[in-house]
């Protein structure tokens, strides 16, 4: 994330969390490729070709996601060398960003996360939180050990 950005929780109907979604991001395929990331799992890779195959768009709508979520920092694009009919061929490979992680983690349901997903999570928030206080703190002037000596009331 960078420096200018800030956390936040989105609480999101369910029943309409996909509109909403697909609001922001200006296109239902956009989100349709968060969901399939989110299927396969969330560090896992993304290529087009298996965009193409799992997705009902045409490969000129899924390329022109991808470069939108490129751009916007949703996803991170890589090239990787395959073998393919004997033949070296490279080949685009997307990865959700952190941002990204945080955009597609609002599709997600519950109950379809393990327990050590939430645990990951819960982690993960805390310290980007942790890091906005501190921050934050540091512009205001405040004691890192107010901070410290508040985190430990809390904590008990």
């Amino acid at each position: 994330m960078g420096d200018d950005s800030h956390p936040y929780v989105v609480f999101l109907p369910s029943e309409h969390k996909i509109r909403i979604l697909s609001a922001i991001f200006g296109s239902r395929a956009a989100v349709d490729i968060l969901k399939l990331s989110l299927e396969k799992g969330i560090s896992e890779k993304l290529y087009q070709q298996e965009l193409g195959k799992k997705l009902s768009y045409s490969n000129k709508t899924i390329i022109k996601n991808l470069k939108s979520l490129t751009k916007l920092d949703i996803l991170r694009e890589s090239m990787e060398k395959s073998e393919k009919n004997h033949r070296i061929v490279w080949v685009k490979a997307y990865m959700l960003s952190d941002m990204g992680k945080w955009f597609s983690l609002l599709l997600a349901e519950e109950k379809d996360l393990s327990e050590g997903e939430k645990a990951q999570i819960l982690e993960s928030l805390f310290r980007t939180y942790i890091r906005w206080v501190k921050d934050l703190s540091g512009k205001l002037h405040l004691s890192k050990g107010n901070l410290e000596k508040a985190f430990r009331e809390e904590m008990k």
